[in-house]
């Protein structure tokens, strides 16, 4: 089948590669390139944040983390594999275990203490202070200046960059819309907005590169750590954005982010960067086939867990294909 892919960040590229390992001919159109998209200021490591329904994501993210562990063995991928620590105490009371976590256990987690059929609760390490009781799980942490050319150079397509108009018009037997907050205007859904993430990237310091940790408790203030190969990632926000508008570094949500990595004693090294971007956010990811032009196929809203749900959406697109 001769299919067209309308996008090039982490759910566009890896929707093209699984079509083509499907043996179907892809196409890849783009405004942008891989490089200049959300994805490649994402935090990148798999935590299924944001994005519904829970338990099409769930499915989604358990088949992506066992791809993108399978990828730990290939160096040029840049995936490894790190702890994360999901802050679980408020107010001195425990939160309820992480509904992506699912009925069992996901794959990987650690069973200890009181909670042995559930996902690990566990003492986070020192930069947590104040909020000590964590749940612990393991998670692969992605790179994606190394992962975004990896996936690339594996596609037998290439990416023709132009702008996107009407997806009915692009040709082939069917079309895959991966476009993001693009698909606000080309599919005419309003459902999808921006939401403003910020982060900063500075040199690691002494802190802990085996580890990740989430405060999501707050989600005007949330705060992440994410270590990685030569520097650590600071967030962040997740705030709503006026929809056409370009991201803006805030120098007030720069400085609440190194207040905050002060106050839980986060060791970093002197600031790099500070880099902003938006995320695509739905309340549902939409993947379906268009009910008015049965060739295009929706496959966007994925929030900030593109890099959590690329396998698994594409999978299913590959099976609504073959339908």
């Amino acid at each position: 089948m001769q299919v067209t892919v309308v996008g090039a960040g982490v759910i566009g590229l890896t929707t093209a590669l699984v079509l083509e390992e499907r043996g179907h001919h892809v196409r890849i159109v783009a405004a942008e390139a891989a490089n200049d998209t959300v994805s490649s200021v994402a935090g990148a490591v798999w935590f299924p944040y944001r994005a519904g329904p829970p338990a099409r994501v769930a499915a989604w993210a358990a088949i992506t983390r066992d791809w993108l562990d399978g990828l730990i063995a290939e160096p040029a991928a840049g995936v490894d594999q790190l702890t994360g620590y999901e802050i679980a105490t408020e107010d001195g009371h425990d939160l309820p275990r992480p509904w992506w976590a699912g009925v069992e256990p996901v794959p990987g987690s650690e069973p200890e203490g009181s909670r042995p059929n559930g996902l690990a609760v566990s003492r986070a390490p020192a930069p947590v202070i104040g909020a000590p009781i964590a749940w612990r799980f393991r998670a692969p942490r992605v790179e994606p200046a190394l992962f975004l050319p990896w996936i690339t150079a594996r596609l037998r397509a290439r990416i023709e960059h132009r702008p996107v108009v009407d997806l009915a018009a692009e040709p082939g037997d069917a079309v895959v819309n991966c476009t993001g907050l693009a698909a606000r205007e080309l599919a005419g859904d309003d459902h999808i907005f921006p939401l403003f993430g910020q982060i900063v990237v500075a040199e690691r310091g002494t802190v802990d590169p085996a580890i990740t940790v989430t405060d999501d408790r707050d989600p005007d203030a949330i705060f992440y750590v994410i270590p990685r190969r030569g520097e650590l990632v600071l967030g962040g926000c997740s705030l709503p954005w006026p929809p056409g508008a370009p991201p803006e570094v805030d120098p007030a949500i720069t400085e609440r982010i190194l207040a905050q990595a002060r106050a839980l004693g986060v060791a970093h090294g002197a600031v790099r960067t500070v880099r902003a971007g938006l995320r695509p956010y739905r309340s549902e990811v939409r993947l379906e086939r268009d009910p008015h032009a049965r060739r295009v196929i929706h496959n966007y809203g994925h929030g900030g867990a593109g890099y959590t749900l690329c396998r698994g959406c594409a999978l299913d697109v590959a099976r609504l294909l073959s339908e």
